[in-house]
């Protein structure tokens, strides 16, 4: 990071005019992003937006280093959070996969772990209209209580008509503040200054242009989502991998009773699930990373890779389904919809690190295949046959006992929420 960057960052956490900015909060702004750049040859390039600014070096800029730990921390959390919330909502959680497809993506490009989130620069505004908005709206709870209180005490009384009058002031003014905080870019400091945000408003109001400065602030804030991008993406990629797993799943719950010939049929179908396992998470890799549909079916091209980088794929492998076994010990209870984001949050928590993982060993696996690195045979066999396949095998196992604890019962083995959705409700 160069020393002007760390000014720049320096500012806009200590300077007062930058602080209160309603263009930028917490992360640099969007329109000092580079051009498209390629890192690996075979990989569409990747655009510079949304990376983590760099780390200041400790030793020699510790108040920069701090304030990157800080926004860091931030952004990361108000991400995280974001991310839960929508996954709840039905249709919505498609924007999720979308974006954690992005991920995948981004990093499958560049195979830097500093691109893994795209959303950095926005996530922090969202984090900071939420806790202004609770805050407030917190202050007015506490009144209505209070209010509420003196009415039990002294129906009409003195107390009583005097906390009515004075709730309903606050609640204009409270409301006011808040509509001028969000109308100036809902950075944190725009919550934590109503005098400001007055001076702000009698400023457009002289000038004219309070409805066009407001309206485009709330459309570059939505602008920073690319909703349309990331709900296609999500879309295309649940139909990528809902291809290669809705006839292996169906099938293998078919069996009302596993006995016999049905119990060989269910061994049978569970052995071809296995297979597909294996592939899946690398065919939505490849997906993500050209933005392509029939990429998600290029399975000859997947292989052509696993050869180059077996370990590599054995523990993307590992952390995925790993990661994914934690979900369905949450599925035994069906909550109400409104209860719906604790259960997104492990969702984001551990399917997040699973598609960064496998985007960073589909990229070693395109580097090591442009150096002409391929793995020897024995290798291979010995990974794919004694490591993987078994691993694999005792997870679909596991899988299948899952629909006797899921409150949706054998619905549960075609959800697949490592690769499909949260699939809340």
């Amino acid at each position: 990071m160069t020393p002007a960057e760390t000014q720049t960052v320096t500012d806009t956490f200590l300077n007062d005019e930058v602080l209160s900015s309603e263009d930028a909060w917490l992360m640099p702004p969007a329109t000092d992003i580079a051009e498209p750049v390629s890192t690996t040859p075979g990989i569409p390039p990747t655009q510079d937006d949304g990376r983590l600014p760099p780390c200041p070096v400790p030793w020699r800029r510790p108040i920069a280093f701090l304030i990157w730990s800080a926004q860091l921390l931030f952004g990361v959390a108000s991400l995280v959070f974001l991310l839960s919330v929508i996954a709840a909502v039905p249709v919505l959680n498609l924007f999720v996969l979308g974006y954690l497809l992005e991920v995948e993506g981004r990093v499958a490009r560049s195979g830097r772990l500093r691109d893994a989130f795209p959303l950095i620069r926005v996530a922090p505004r969202v984090g900071s209209i939420a806790l202004g908005v609770y805050v407030w709206t917190l202050l007015l709870r506490l009144l209505a209580l209070r209010s509420g209180d003196a009415y039990i005490i002294d129906p009409g009384g003195l107390s009583d008509r005097r906390l009515a009058v004075f709730s309903m002031v606050v609640w204009v003014l409270v409301t006011i503040h808040l509509c001028l905080a969000l109308a100036r870019g809902g950075g944190l400091p725009t919550f934590i200054r109503p005098i400001k945000n007055i001076r702000w408003l009698l400023a457009r109001w002289r000038d004219g242009d309070y409805l066009e400065t407001a309206s485009n602030h709330v459309q570059s804030f939505l602008a920073e989502f690319q909703v349309r991008h990331h709900f296609s993406l999500g879309l295309r990629g649940f139909i990528v991998a809902m291809t290669w797993l809705i006839v292996p799943s169906v099938l293998y719950v078919s069996a009302t009773r596993p006995e016999g010939g049905a119990a060989v049929f269910t061994v049978l179908i569970g052995f071809l699930l296995t297979i597909v396992f294996a592939w899946v998470p690398f065919l939505q890799a490849r997906f993500a990373a050209e933005n392509r549909f029939r990429a998600g079916f290029e399975i000859r091209q997947v292989k052509e890779l696993f050869r180059h980088a077996p370990f590599a794929f054995l523990i993307a492998t590992i952390l995925v389904y790993v990661l994914a076994l934690p979900m369905y010990l949450f599925k035994a209870f069906q909550l109400p919809s409104d209860a719906q984001w604790p259960i997104t949050l492990i969702f984001i928590l551990s399917i997040y690190p699973a598609r960064v993982a496998t985007g960073w060993v589909y990229h070693r696996a395109v580097v090591r295949r442009e150096l002409g690195l391929r793995s020897w045979l024995a290798t291979r066999l010995f990974v794919r046959l004694g490591l993987v396949f078994p691993l694999l095998g005792v997870y679909t196992f596991i899988l299948y006992f899952t629909q006797f604890i899921a409150a949706d019962g054998k619905a549960e083995l075609v959800k697949h929420h490592a690769f499909l959705l949260p699939w809340s409700l």
